[in-house]
C-alpha cells in the first residue's frame, strides 16, 4: 500500500526510506521499571492465631552511580531489536532471576530530568505473584535483591474550589521496610478539575534512600492495585492454587488497606472461586474448605 504515491517532494515511500536520516532527531534512551508485588504471611508469633498478610515489594539494591546503594525497582535499557514487554520480562529475568509471570504495563514517565545520566523515558509494568514459587537472586551488576514490606497511606487531603471546577490535593507516606532497611518518601498528588478535563501531577516532596523518581511510579502503582482489585481478578495472581476465602480476604484487606464485612465479601467474589473437597491441615486450627480460581467466572 502507498508504494506508488509520491510525497510533496516526489518521492515514493521506497525513495523516502531509503533517504531517511534517523540522527536528524534526538533520541532519548527508553528503558523499563517492574513493580513486583507479593503478598506473604509476618512472621508468626502465636501458632494457634492466623498469621497477619502484609504487602511486599521487589527493589534492586543499586552497584553503580547514579544513587549508588540507594534501592530501585527492577529494570533496565530496552534494545533496539525487543519490544517494550520483551525488555521487561529478560530484565526480570536477568536481575532476580524471575520468569513466566502475570505482568502489565501501567505508565509512561517522561519527566525531563527524571534519570541524570540522560533524558530517559520509562514504561512501568506491575506483576503480582506468589512468592513462594520463586528463588530471587541479584544479578552481577546489583548489590542485593530483597522484599520490603510495603505501605502508602494517605496523610492529608486539601480540595480548593476554583472557577470551572476544583483542584484536589492529597499527601502520601510510602514507607518500605525489611529487617535491614527502611526507606521513606513523601508523594504529593494534584488532580485538577476544569470542566470536564482532568489532570493529575505527581511529585516526590522528599525520598530517603529509594533511586530516581521510583517513589512516584510506586505511589502509582499501589493506587493501580487498589484501584484494579475492585473489579478484576487480579489478586489472583497472588494466590496459590488452593487456598481458603478466609486468606483470600486477607489478600483483599491488606492490599486495599481496610477491613471487609466477610458476608460481602463472600458475596463479590463468590463467582470467581470453585469450592473443591479438600481442607487445610494446620495444627491449632480447626480444618478449613480450600477453594480455587475459577478462570471462567465472568460467564458464571
Amino acid at each position: 500500500m502507498g508504494g506508488n504515491i509520491v510525497n510533496k517532494q516526489g518521492l515514493t515511500e521506497e525513495q523516502f526510506l531509503s533517504a531517511y536520516d534517523a540522527s536528524k532527531f534526538e533520541r532519548p534512551s527508553v528503558t523499563v521499571d517492574m513493580l513486583v508485588f507479593t503478598v506473604t504471611d509476618e512472621e508468626k508469633e502465636n501458632y494457634r492465631k492466623l498469621p497477619k498478610k502484609v504487602l511486599r515489594l521487589l527493589m534492586i539494591k543499586r552497584g553503580d552511580h547514579p544513587f549508588i546503594g540507594q534501592w530501585a525497582l527492577p529494570g533496565g535499557f530496552v534494545n533496539m531489536n525487543e519490544s517494550l514487554d520483551e525488555a521487561a520480562l529478560r530484565e526480570l529475568k536477568e536481575e532476580t532471576n524471575i520468569d513466566n509471570i502475570y505482568m502489565e504495563q501501567l505508565y509512561t514517565w517522561g519527566d525531563v530530568d527524571r534519570d541524570p545520566r540522560t533524558r530517559v523515558i520509562s514504561a512501568s509494568y506491575m506483576s503480582l505473584v506468589d512468592s513462594s514459587t520463586l528463588d530471587i537472586k541479584a544479578s552481577d551488576d546489583a548489590d542485593d535483591a530483597r522484599w520490603f514490606t510495603v505501605s502508602c497511606k494517605m496523610y492529608q487531603e486539601q480540595r480548593t474550589v476554583t472557577e470551572n471546577g476544583y483542584v484536589l490535593q492529597r499527601w502520601f507516606k510510602l514507607t518500605l521496610s525489611n529487617d535491614d532497611d527502611e526507606l521513606y518518601a513523601i508523594v504529593k498528588t494534584e488532580k485538577t478539575m476544569e470542566g470536564k478535563i482532568a489532570s493529575i501531577k505527581r511529585e516526590i516532596v522528599e525520598s530517603h534512600g529509594i533511586a530516581f523518581d521510583h517513589a512516584k511510579v510506586i505511589q502509582y502503582g499501589i493506587e493501580r492495585l487498589r484501584n484494579k482489585i475492585e473489579y478484576t481478578d487480579i489478586a489472583f495472581n497472588l494466590m496459590p492454587s488452593r487456598f481458603t476465602l478466609t486468606e483470600l480476604q486477607q489478600v483483599y484487606e491488606i492490599i486495599l488497606d481496610t477491613e471487609l464485612l466477610k458476608a460481602n465479601f463472600r458475596r463479590k467474589i463468590a463467582n470467581m472461586v470453585i469450592e473443591t473437597n479438600e481442607y487445610t491441615k494446620d495444627a491449632g486450627h480447626r480444618p478449613s474448605k480450600l477453594f480455587r480460581f475459577n478462570s471462567d467466572w465472568e460467564n458464571a
